[in-house]
């Protein structure tokens, strides 16, 4: 029985840990050839990659600053040459989140926040549409976040540059439509993972308190709608945001 993903290549970058990993290893499972990028952590990027050889999975690893214009163009040809053209994109690739009140944030704060989650998928999109253009077939999928539907406060550099990657997710949508690419954007709830090893407990227990579902959002779950945007089903399914957050969706 043929798989949904193969002989497509997946670039899910930011995918040694996390909703990045679990995303990588689901397109994997599914058939695609999937490249394990990572820009500082070498030793965990290879234990990764590893581990995605022996599940079965086919891939590369490689290293890419995808803030950066050469380094994403550079890492966009390794991959044309070593497993073909891009079909899957997804830029995952996330910085340190601050928490600030506006007076305490400071302008790189803000820029990180644009370079990650408005300039990398701009850079990453251009490098990779013109093979997809050609194929008539490609899938783009964005990770945003609830927060910004929410406007949560302290989160303001994160909130604007969500929003940002949401209108040009909707933009982008309707620009690659006739080619046959889709640009979608899934918007998770709040998914415990390393990143939120030190929030404190009462946080957690005043969120979980507003989950219609009564529990957390997983990994997996954002996994699942990666892989349903992925698909050759959800062609006509474009420009959308799809909110997993166990009903919690106030808007």
């Amino acid at each position: 029985m043929s798989k949904s993903l193969e002989g497509k290549v997946a670039l899910v970058t930011g995918c040694t840990k996390g909703l990045g990993k679990e995303i990588a290893f689901t397109f994997a499972r599914e058939g695609a050839k999937v490249v394990i990028n990572y820009y500082r952590d070498q030793a965990t990027a290879e234990s990764v990659y590893k581990e995605l050889q022996t599940i079965g999975g086919e891939g590369i690893l490689l290293k890419g600053n995808v803030s950066d214009e050469q380094s994403v163009n550079d890492m966009v040809n390794s991959i044309e040459d070593q497993l073909g053209p891009v079909d899957i994109l997804v830029p995952n690739a996330t910085p340190d989140i601050p928490d600030n009140p506006i007076e305490n944030y400071t302008l790189k704060q803000y820029q990180d926040m644009i370079d990650f989650f408005i300039i990398s998928p701009f850079l990453l999109t251009r490098a990779v549409v013109p093979a997809m253009k050609q194929k008539k077939w490609g899938r783009i999928i964005n990770i945003g976040s609830e927060v910004y539907e929410e406007a949560r406060p302290n989160f303001s550099a994160y909130v604007a540059a969500k929003g940002g990657q949401k209108g040009w997710t909707m933009s982008m949508a309707k620009e690659l439509a006739p080619y046959g690419i889709t640009v979608n954007l899934i918007s998770p709830g709040w998914v415990p993972n390393l990143r939120h090893t030190n929030d404190p407990q009462s946080v957690k227990d005043d969120y979980i308190k507003t989950v219609p579902a009564g529990r957390w959002g997983t990994e997996a779950d954002i996994a699942d709608a990666a892989l349903y945007f992925a698909r050759d089903n959800a062609s006509f399914v474009s420009g959308q945001t799809l909110c997993v957050n166990g009903a919690r969706t106030p808007w």
